[in-house]
C-alpha cells in the first residue's frame, strides 16, 4: 500500500471503547465497523489514528484520551506497552477474569454450537506477579529505542540489550530493567550476566548478520527453590564460555543446575542441541501434593507452578476416578497429570510425541514409587489406534491436553470407538477445543466447564471441560 494511501487513513474522534477483544486488544465501533485499539480498556473514549483498514475492521492507535475509563488501573511495570507482554496490566484483575469467562462461553457456543451447562467463573491465579517459573531473554547488539526517546531527539547511545523481542519484530530487543513475571533471583541473574559480558568485551548477537557471541539465557525456578540457568552462545569460544560460567557459578550459589549450549544455527531453537552441564545437577525438582517431578533443560512443565496445581485438581475432579479405572492421558508431556492421577486409578497409559518427555514421565513415576503407569512416545494419530486400545485395555476415562491446534480428527475417531465413560479435555485454545467438542457432541454431552487463568494480565486462558457419554 502506498505512503499516500496510508496518510489518508482517518482520524476517528471520540471513539468509545466498549469491550475487550481477542489477542489482548480492545474495540469500539465506528459507522458499524469494528475498530481495534490496543492499550485501551472498556469505558475509554479516545481519538484514534487508523493505521490499518480492512473491509470488515480497522486498527488504530490512541493519539488522545478524551475520557479515561473508571475501570482503568495504573500499570505496575515500566515496560508496559512496549515489550508486548502483560497487556492487561491497565485492567483490574476481576475484569480480566470476567472477560476470560465470557471468552470461553462465546467460543464454545459460537464455534462449537453445542449445549452447555453454566460456565463456571474463571479460576484466578493467587499470584498475579512473579508467577512464571521459566523465562527466556535475548541478547542484541543494539537496544530498541522507544518512541518517546526518538521523539526527544538528540544523540542517543545504542547500548547492547538483554531482554524481550518487540512484538512482530524478530530483530528488535527491548532492554529490560526489571521483569515482574519471575521471582528473584531472576532479575539479578539477568543483570549480572549482562554486566559481566559488557565489562569483559563479549559481543552481543546481531540476528540479521548472525554475528556476536551472546544469544540467549533461560532461567527456570522451581517451587522447591532450585534454579536452572541455561546460557546459549553463538560459537564455541571456550575461553569466554568458561569465564562467564565460572562467574555465574561463584556469584549465584543458589543456581543448582548450570548449563550452556552452543547454537550456530540462524534460528533460536535449541531443543535439538546438546545441553552441556557445567555445574550442579542435570535437573531441578518441582513438587506438587507430595509428588516430585524431575524437570530437565528440555522438559516441559506448566510455567505457573502454583496455578498448575489448581488446574490439575480440576482435571482430577472432573475425571471422577474411583480407583478401578483404566485412564488414558493423551498428550501427557512429562506425565504430570498421569502421575498426579495415578494413585486414584487402576492403570494409567500416557502418550506423547516427544521421546525425551516420555523418558521424563517414566522417571517421574519411578521417583514417586508409582508402578501403575506406562508411557509411549510417537505422533498421537500414529500411536493411538484400535490395536493400541486392544493391547492396553479400553479406557474408562480419557484426559486430553493437546497443543493449541487441538486434536486430530483421526484421533477423535479412535477415541469415539473406544467409548470411555468420561473424558476431560484441557485446552489452551478454547476455539479449537470448541471445534473438537462439536465432533464429539453426538456421543458425549458437556457436563462441566471450568476456565483457569494461568497467565494473569494476558488474554490467554486454559479451559477444562468434562464430557460424559450420552
Amino acid at each position: 500500500m502506498s505512503r499516500r494511501k496510508r496518510q489518508n487513513y482517518p482520524l476517528i474522534e471520540g471513539l468509545e471503547i466498549t469491550t475487550l477483544a481477542a489477542e489482548g486488544k480492545a474495540m469500539g465501533r465506528y459507522n458499524e465497523q469494528v475498530v481495534f485499539v490496543p492499550m485501551t480498556v472498556p469505558g475509554d473514549v479516545v481519538d484514534v489514528q487508523i493505521r490499518n483498514k480492512r473491509r470488515r475492521f480497522m486498527e488504530g492507535v490512541v493519539v488522545n484520551y478524551v475520557k479515561r475509563s473508571p475501570l482503568r488501573e495504573e500499570p505496575f511495570c515500566p515496560h508496559f506497552g512496549v515489550c508486548g507482554g502483560c497487556k492487561w496490566q491497565n485492567l483490574p484483575y476481576s475484569e480480566q477474569l470476567r472477560f476470560k469467562t465470557e471468552q470461553v462461553r462465546d467460543q464454545l457456543t459460537r464455534i462449537g454450537k453445542i449445549e452447555l451447562p453454566e460456565v463456571r467463573e474463571c479460576l484466578g491465579s493467587a499470584r498475579q506477579q512473579f508467577y512464571r517459573n521459566k523465562l527466556e531473554f535475548t541478547f542484541a547488539d543494539k537496544r530498541w529505542l522507544t518512541y518517546e526517546e526518538i521523539a526527544e531527539g538528540g544523540d542517543i547511545e545504542r547500548e547492547p540489550a538483554l531482554g524481550f523481542h518487540i512484538p512482530n519484530c524478530f530483530d528488535k530487543v527491548l532492554d529490560i530493567d526489571k521483569c515482574y513475571l519471575q521471582a528473584d533471583p531472576s532479575n539479578a541473574i539477568r543483570e549480572a550476566t549482562k554486566r559481566f559480558c559488557i565489562e569483559n568485551g563479549y559481543s552481543f548477537h546481531n540476528c540479521r548478520e548472525h554475528a556476536g557471541l551472546m544469544r540467549n539465557i533461560i532461567i527456570r525456578t522451581a517451587s522447591t527453590g532450585e534454579i536452572m540457568v541455561i546460557v546459549i552462545f553463538n560459537e564455541a569460544d571456550m575461553e569466554r564460555i568458561s569465564a562467564l560460567m565460572n562467574y555465574l557459578q561463584s556469584e549465584f550459589e543458589r543456581i543448582t543446575s548450570l548449563f550452556y549450549v552452543v547454537n550456530t544455527k540462524w534460528n533460536d531453537s535449541v531443543g535439538d542441541l546438546e545441553h552441556i552441564l557445567w555445574s550442579g545437577k542435570d535437573h531441578i525438582i518441582e513438587q506438587m501434593e507430595g509428588l516430585q517431578f524431575k524437570v530437565g533443560p528440555k522438559s516441559f512443565y506448566q510455567t505457573n507452578s502454583e496455578q498448575a496445581y489448581e488446574l490439575y485438581k480440576v482435571a482430577r475432579e472432573f475425571a471422577d476416578l474411583q480407583g478401578d479405572e483404566v485412564l488414558y492421558d493423551l498428550y501427557t508431556g512429562t506425565g504430570t497429570i498421569a502421575n498426579f492421577c495415578a494413585r486414584r486409578a487402576k492403570k494409567v497409559v500416557g502418550v506423547e510425541y516427544v521421546p525425551e518427555a516420555i523418558e521424563d514421565a517414566k522417571v517421574n513415576s519411578a521417583i514417586n514409587g508409582i508402578d501403575n503407569t506406562s508411557f509411549y512416545a510417537g505422533d498421537m494419530k500414529d500411536v493411538l489406534s484400535d490395536d493400541f486400545v486392544a493391547r492396553n485395555g479400553r479406557p474408562d476415562v480419557i484426559i486430553l491436553d493437546p497443543p493449541r491446534a487441538g486434536v486430530d480428527e483421526r484421533v477423535i475417531d479412535v477415541i469415539l470407538r473406544a467409548a470411555p465413560e468420561r473424558m476431560v479435555y484441557v485446552s489452551c485454545n478454547p476455539a479449537t477445543q470448541a471445534r473438537d467438542l462439536a465432533l464429539m457432541d453426538g456421543m458425549y454431552r458437556v457436563e462441566a466447564v471450568q476456565p483457569v487463568d494461568m497467565f494473569p494480565h494476558t488474554h490467554h486462558v486454559e479451559n477444562v471441560v468434562k464430557l460424559v457419554k450420552r
